[in-house]
């Protein structure tokens, strides 16, 4: 009977390292005509792991998500999802972008748009099944915002659109999720209704990546973090990750990094004559 318990437990572990990974980078470097946004990047995710990817204003977080969902060709190097390239895996990415990026003008609903999550499933032509709409309505329900399904999106406010946006990525029942600063503009309660969110998917087998310029939520959400600054400055644990020699390379200023009840914090010092304060950081 123990050899045979001990069979079993070996096959679970032969099992668990066949597993593909989530997210395999290897030496991905994109160009826009001459100018360079990403330089040589490597790094592994495994399933149901969160990534948070921290960096600069123009540092190459946009331009690293819009790899890994395919939007941008690699000038070298690939990326693949689940053990095959990432173009061949479209339907298994759900993407969230900026708030900045997105024509709230066009005269569409909400329900119209979180449908929209279910192109990359069905097509762009094809009309959406009853499955496809189940899918769309489950997720505007998952993020409270069904009530607002018949609204135009042009009339919601910044918190709103947000959980549109993210309604149309869960749309496509995601097995890697990637998020492009979810937590901007958002205020304490909605962020840690976010977190909540993220944690959920992550239970449910979910990959989640997303970029950020809060600190703390990497800190507390994240079990990986990529420090980016066109080059990968750091990649691993928070803990380990987030010192101040890492983030003043990233950052390219000096910080202050203070660690409070789990979370990281840091302050950028103020260089004006006869000012000795530290003022937080927004990056």
């Amino acid at each position: 009977m123990a050899l045979q318990t001990e069979n079993i437990d070996q096959d679970k572990t032969e099992s668990t390292l066949e597993q593909p990974l989530a997210l395999d980078v290897r030496g991905l470097s994109v160009r826009y005509q001459s100018v360079s946004a990403l330089e040589d990047i490597t790094f592994q995710l495994s399933a149901q792991e969160t990534l948070g990817i921290i960096g600069p204003n123009g540092g190459g977080k946009s331009s690293l998500m819009k790899s890994i969902l395919g939007l941008v060709k690699p000038w070298q190097g690939s990326v693949q999802v689940l053990g095959q390239p990432n173009t061949d895996q479209r339907k298994l990415i759900g993407y969230m972008p900026q708030i900045e990026d997105v024509e709230w003008n066009f005269p569409v609903t909400v329900a119209d748009v979180a449908l929209m999550g279910r192109y990359a499933r069905r097509g762009l032509f094809r009309r959406p099944s009853r499955a496809d709409r189940a899918a769309a309505e489950a997720s505007l329900q998952r993020l409270g915002i069904y009530d607002l399904r018949h609204r135009l999106i042009g009339e919601l406010s910044g918190g709103q659109r947000r959980r549109v946006l993210l309604a149309r990525a869960l749309a496509n029942q995601p097995s890697l999720l990637l998020m492009d600063e979810p937590m901007a503009g958002l205020d304490a309660k909605a962020q840690h209704q976010l977190l909540d969110i993220i944690d959920e998917l992550r239970d449910e087998g979910t990959t989640v990546v997303l970029s950020t310029h809060d600190l703390s939520c990497v800190s507390t959400c994240a079990a990986k973090v990529a420090c980016l600054n066109q080059k990968l400055i750091a990649f691993g644990d928070p803990a380990e990750v987030l010192t101040e020699d890492v983030l003043n390379q990233t950052f390219g200023t000096h910080l202050l990094l203070v660690h409070q009840d789990g979370q990281a914090y840091a302050y950028r010092h103020h260089t004006h004559a006869g000012d000795s304060e530290a003022k937080p950081e927004s990056e």
